[in-house]
């Protein structure tokens, strides 16, 4: 049976046979972004026989002479080209398995968009084969054609001094992000991500996103964490996709709606942010209901109003209080001073 599109159409067909001998052809390593892996969701290890071979990755590394433990690895066999760009790091390689014959091309067109033109892009198609071929170019002047479907691509970064690079620490420049003027400032956004304390794989309710400054953080953290962010304005929510693109985490799940209605049915989280207004203690109540024990919640506040909420909130629970201040160089007439911005109170909280 020749696999068919989407692969995974074929598992119910492969355990219908289970009692009878079947072998499942694949090139490569079958565990390393393989069918291996898409098997063993539904077959037990214990009823499978795996004989690996050689890996696309390793024969690349052995043409190329790149150590593997130095190069990021990225696979497009599915998720948007955009994923690639918080990878794109100056001075790094980056090894892409492509989705077909086009991907090449296309992350050409991308790193050139971003400022990564002088990169050093190294196609290699139908490795370990009587058709293998290697050939390279510069990505702002991607010339090859005739790209055979199975291939995959090393690239040397370079960046240009005004490449858009994704930093790796928490507090992306405000520049950085398209808003309407919803957004977490840069400061307070840092010290929010440290509350919030992501760990891989985990999921994030934001409620309020706003421009999703704080979801995309969140998300940039570690490539297998999750977020919902959840938006009354469906203006506001196309902003937030927008940028979660931009940032090359286009897995960014944005909901139209206003909590706490919107917060039902949801995945349970692991954690949760409340930013934006606070006008009663609804959305903190449902959010501390949906979070499992150890699930942390932070809320940023930024008037008295919402301020009595959240004070009513410890009083009940334990969580602490801080009050976060920032102060910004600024012309004041033919001088300068500092001047202040809006005074947050942050409240955390973990859930017993």
């Amino acid at each position: 049976m020749p696999w068919p599109s989407p692969i995974r159409d074929a598992i119910p067909e492969i355990e219908a046979l289970r009692g009878s001998p079947v072998v499942v052809l694949a090139s490569g390593d079958p565990f390393h972004y393989g069918i291996g892996s898409v098997l063993a969701e539904s077959i037990a290890a214990a009823e499978m026989a795996v004989f690996p071979g050689p890996s696309s990755l390793a024969l690349a590394a052995g043409r190329l002479g790149w150590a593997v433990q130095d190069a990021e690895i990225v696979s497009l066999c599915g998720p948007p080209p955009e994923t690639l760009l918080p990878h794109l790091q100056p001075n790094r390689r980056v090894i892409v398995l492509s989705a077909d014959g086009k991907t090449p091309e296309t992350v050409a067109r991308l790193l050139a968009e971003n400022g990564f033109g002088a990169s050093r892009m190294i196609v290699l198609e139908a490795l370990g084969g009587t058709n293998e071929r290697v050939r390279q170019c510069r990505a702002d002047a991607f010339d090859l054609t005739d790209v055979a479907r199975l291939n995959l691509m090393a690239i040397a970064v370079e960046a240009a001094p005004d490449a858009r690079v994704v930093p790796a620490g928490a507090g992306l420049a405000d520049s950085l992000f398209e808003t309407d003027g919803m957004l977490t400032k840069r400061e307070i956004r840092a010290v929010t991500l440290s509350s919030l304390a992501p760990r891989a794989g985990e999921l994030l309710w934001d409620v309020g996103t706003g421009s999703g400054s704080v979801a995309i953080e969140w998300l940039l953290a570690h490539r297998a964490n999750r977020a919902v962010g959840i938006e009354r304005r469906a203006d506001r929510a196309a902003l937030a996709r927008k940028n979660a693109a931009a940032f090359g985490v286009p897995r960014l799940e944005v909901i139209v709606g206003e909590a706490p209605g919107a917060l039902s049915g949801l995945p349970t989280p692991d954690a949760v942010f409340v930013g934006g207004g606070i006008s009663d203690a609804s959305v903190l109540e449902a959010a501390w209901h949906a979070l499992p024990p150890g699930g942390r919640l932070v809320a940023n506040s930024v008037t008295l109003d919402s301020d009595r909420v959240l004070s009513a909130f410890v009083k009940e629970n334990d969580a602490t209080l801080a009050r976060l201040s920032v102060e910004r160089l600024d012309r004041i007439g033919g001088l300068q001073g500092f001047r202040p911005a809006m005074t947050v109170t942050q409240l955390q909280a973990v859930k017993p």
